[in-house]
């Protein structure tokens, strides 16, 4: 699928209802730490919180699918309030499919972003899909938008700020920041 221009973008970005993402390699960097008691450690970025935040204060739901399971994605989804938490889903085909009954959504509503070849069944059905900038080639080919940020590095917030932007929601935004 050849990347879109930008109106098209524009156009997609302002029909989403729901955000949905990977895990590793888009809200984190791909990278796994393990400390000497084999605890699993991962770096979220703040910014790309406060994007996801920004969304949800327009009703904008996010949701997680993830392959691998681990209570650090647990613990920042509460602290983000995602309540859409797949974990442990290596067909990710299968945990979209939950995702749309469960909320009552269209594929074409929601945008996905995904970093390599797992999530190539969920970026294929939805109405826009993403790649972080260091996504595998091949993923980078097959979707709507590659982002400029990488996962873990902004790709994220990149992602939010081009929805709000796309649906004129931006200024309105800051407004309500100020004025909290």
């Amino acid at each position: 699928m050849p990347a879109l221009d930008k109106s098209d973008l524009i156009e997609r970005a302002r029909k989403i209802r729901m955000l949905a993402l990977d895990v590793d390699g888009v809200l984190t960097d791909g990278r796994l730490y393990f400390d000497k008691h084999g605890n699993e450690l991962k770096a979220f970025s703040t910014r790309d919180g406060l994007g996801i935040k920004a969304l949800q204060h327009f009703d904008i739901e996010v949701a997680l699918i993830t392959a691998r399971e681990s209570q650090m994605v647990s613990d920042r989804a509460a602290q983000l309030g995602i309540e859409r938490v797949y974990q442990g889903r290596e067909n990710k085909r299968n945990a979209f499919a939950e995702l749309l009954s469960e909320t009552g959504m269209n594929a074409s509503e929601v945008a996905y972003a995904g970093d390599d070849l797992i999530d190539v069944p969920v970026l294929d059905q939805v109405g826009l899909s993403v790649a972080p900038a260091d996504a595998a080639a091949m993923v980078r080919e097959r979707v709507h938008w590659v982002t400029t940020a990488a996962g873990g590095r902004g790709a994220v917030r990149e992602l939010c700020d081009f929805i709000l932007q796309a649906r004129g929601l931006q200024e309105q935004l800051l407004k309500d920041i100020l004025e909290a």
